[in-house]
């Protein structure tokens, strides 16, 4: 390599790392202070925002690279976090967790999570999306004490195909509503609806259960899945997907057709289009999602200043204030017209897991109700 050679390549070392600073340093908000002390109760995304512009940004400042961010750093209760303005980077101050006292090292305080853990631990180590026969091998309930039609919290129930090497404690779940991509129309699977809780009594060709713990109501035929014994995952490093990814909302927990923050919500991507744990996504309100159409129509049809579709005739009462009708040769709102409607983003949700063609998200910021068929898209 000649000299010549050398100096462009170092002029371009030296550009690329001021850009970076640069870079970064738009990302800390003007009124970020320079040091803050991490308090018991803090999560990751809060520091985040108290921070940065883009709390998805948050690996790129802490100077993490792409290993580090699958196995993030973790920071404690005490410690002090400076921002470096000259070079945009973020860190954790040496001396500050030298004098500080070292119960880390002893296993006694934990590590600040990045969401609270309250809002998904319902949803960590359950299987929430299955395959359309996944259950069928699952271990069912064949009867129930004294032949009830439903069973909850402290009654029996007499399971078939159970066995003890799983343990004795057990989910209770049925299968429920398809999993449809909005987009294609293809079915990505299907809701495990979580049931409740239950512990094995006694082992046997039928085994007797008592219900633990119920959300909903309990039949025969509902599924047993064993309960995993690993400790659920709440530290994710927030950060934007490393390429472009855009798709739907296709479901909101519990049924409900909107929802708000700190609520989960299942996307129509999975890990096969990339997403993984601790991705942040955009939200959109779809101007083309069908419940549009919905707020657009009357219930006998569409009538009025928005137009008539002639399943029903309309008869405009013509006023003569001032000699015109209040609405002048009113036009329909057309397909065409809804198509070019730009699309509003409103919210950020960040992903805590993920499956084959499908994944559930936590909402974090949300100005608008979430709903069914929203878009969402790489921030």
């Amino acid at each position: 390599m000649s000299m010549k050679t050398r100096i462009i390549s170092l002029l371009l070392v030296m550009s690329s790392c001021a850009l970076s600073a640069v870079s970064g340093a738009q990302d800390i908000k003007a009124n970020a202070p320079d040091r803050y002390t991490v308090q018991r109760g803090d999560t990751l995304w809060g520091i985040s925002g108290r921070y940065l512009t883009s709390p998805w940004n948050w690996p790129r400042l802490w100077g993490m690279n792409r290993t580090q961010v699958r196995n993030p750093h973790r920071i404690y209760p005490g410690d002090v976090l400076v921002l470096d303005r000259s070079t945009g980077q973020l860190r954790v101050d040496d001396g500050a967790a030298t004098l500080s006292p070292r119960i880390r090292t002893e296993d006694i305080a934990e590590a600040v999570p990045t969401i609270p853990p309250s809002a998904i631990e319902a949803f960590i180590s359950r299987p929430m999306v299955i395959g359309e026969n996944e259950l069928d091998d699952a271990p069912r309930i064949m009867a129930t004490e004294e032949s009830r039609v439903v069973v909850g919290a402290g009654n029996i129930a007499y399971v078939k195909g159970l066995t003890q090497d799983k343990g004795a404690n057990w989910h209770i779940y049925r299968r429920g509503d398809k999993l449809v991509d909005p987009d294609t129309g293809v079915t990505l699977g299907y809701l495990g609806l979580y049931l409740g809780d239950a512990i094995v009594r006694k082992f046997g060709d039928v085994s007797r259960i008592e219900v633990t713990k119920s959300v909903q109501e309990i039949y025969t035929g509902d599924r047993l899945v064993a309960i995993s014994n690993s400790a659920p995952v709440f530290s994710y490093v927030p950060r934007a997907p490393g390429s472009a990814v855009k798709g739907r909302v296709m479901s909101l927990n519990d049924n409900l057709f909107e929802t708000g923050r700190y609520s989960v919500v299942s996307l129509s991507r999975g890990a096969k289009d990339g997403l993984e744990p601790g991705h942040v996504l955009a939200l959109q309100r779809s101007p083309t999602a069908s419940r549009y159409s919905l707020r657009t129509s009357a219930v006998l049809g569409r009538t009025g200043p928005t137009g008539n579709d002639g399943r029903r005739p309309y008869y405009e009462e013509q006023l003569n204030v001032r000699n015109r009708p209040v609405f002048d040769n009113p036009k329909a709102i057309d397909d065409a017209d809804i198509a070019g409607i730009p699309a509003e983003r409103y919210g950020l949700v960040m992903v805590f897991r993920t499956f084959e063609r499908a994944s559930f998200a936590l909402v974090m910021q949300a100005s608008l109700p979430v709903a069914i068929d929203d878009v969402f898209t790489t921030p």
